[in-house]
């Protein structure tokens, strides 16, 4: 525990160890116009049906990191339908734990129709259940905010200070960081980093509040930047501790410069229940109307 501590014992960060990536910015480019135009214009079922389709990108990917040995794999087609019931869930009332449970049953259930072998069971049972809790119960999140009164703004609010957030810690980490924020989990990641990322969640929060959101408060936006960006560094911190136990760097490639979907999605799935949370138990639902 004493390595996690950030002390004069941890050596600081090389100012080389992290490089400008150009690709980063390119990806950004290119998908920034094609996600605001689906959320502000795609109606709630279709903009689900998008989630689902980046999220079973992220699943594919959290299913391949090995988290079973090799010559066994998780369920993967149940996991998908498990993962796609519970994001279109949140469409048909408060039908999420439910859901999640059928999706319970029906996982261990699997090996008495598949005869499945008995010494694969516990682990690839484990492993589908896991990335249907993961991924599924914490995107839901996304499709219950777009479901709310003005839920296009509530979700690109929350998609813009959460990334912010990244790119803002990103950047000032490569530029500024020398001091170690997580070694043991992160070591490329810096308190710097971390003070930097705060600062763009919270302009981005209230750009966008003069933008598209004026309904917010500036204390709802200063909270909201602290929490997005404490529950992103946390969310991003989880799943590098997932990765390095598998011995992983990135997720995938699907997104150059970024890595995978799963590592491009990692801060937003803390960030999501946060987010909602605070929206529908600490401001006034007359305050977004």
């Amino acid at each position: 525990m004493v390595e996690c501590r950030i002390t004069s014992h941890d050596p600081p960060i090389p100012t080389v160890a992290r490089r400008f990536d150009a690709r980063r910015v390119y990806t950004v480019l290119v998908l920034a116009p094609l996600l605001y135009g689906a959320i502000r214009y795609f109606p709630p079922f279709a903009f689900t049906g998008l989630v689902l389709a980046v999220g079973s990108i992220a699943l594919l990917e959290f299913y391949r990191l090995g988290l079973v040995p090799p010559g066994e794999r998780p369920y993967v087609g149940a996991g998908l339908l498990g993962f796609a019931a519970l994001l279109f869930a949140p469409h048909h009332g408060e039908f999420l734990v439910p859901t999640l449970l059928a999706a319970v049953i029906g996982i261990l259930s699997l090996p008495l129709i598949l005869r499945s072998p008995l010494d694969h069971v516990l682990r690839n049972s484990a492993a589908t259940l896991l990335g249907i809790l993961y991924l599924g119960v914490t995107l839901s999140f996304v499709v219950r905010t777009r479901l709310l009164e003005h839920g296009e703004w509530l979700v690109f609010f929350l998609l813009l200070v959460t990334w912010a957030g990244d790119t803002g810690a990103y950047y000032a980490g490569t530029v500024w960081g020398r001091h170690r924020l997580a070694p043991r989990i992160s070591p490329k990641k810096s308190v710097e980093g971390l003070v930097g990322g705060l600062l763009a969640a919270v302009m981005a929060a209230y750009l966008a509040r003069w933008w598209f959101l004026p309904a917010l408060s500036m204390i709802d936006c200063a909270v909201l930047a602290v929490l997005l960006t404490a529950a992103g560094l946390w969310g991003d911190l989880a799943e590098s501790a997932m990765k390095r136990s598998v011995g992983a760097k990135d997720s995938g490639g699907v997104l150059p410069g970024h890595g995978g979907m799963l590592d491009r999605l990692d801060s937003l799935l803390f960030a999501a229940p946060t987010f909602f949370y605070y929206v529908t138990l600490m401001t006034r639902s007359e305050t977004l109307a």
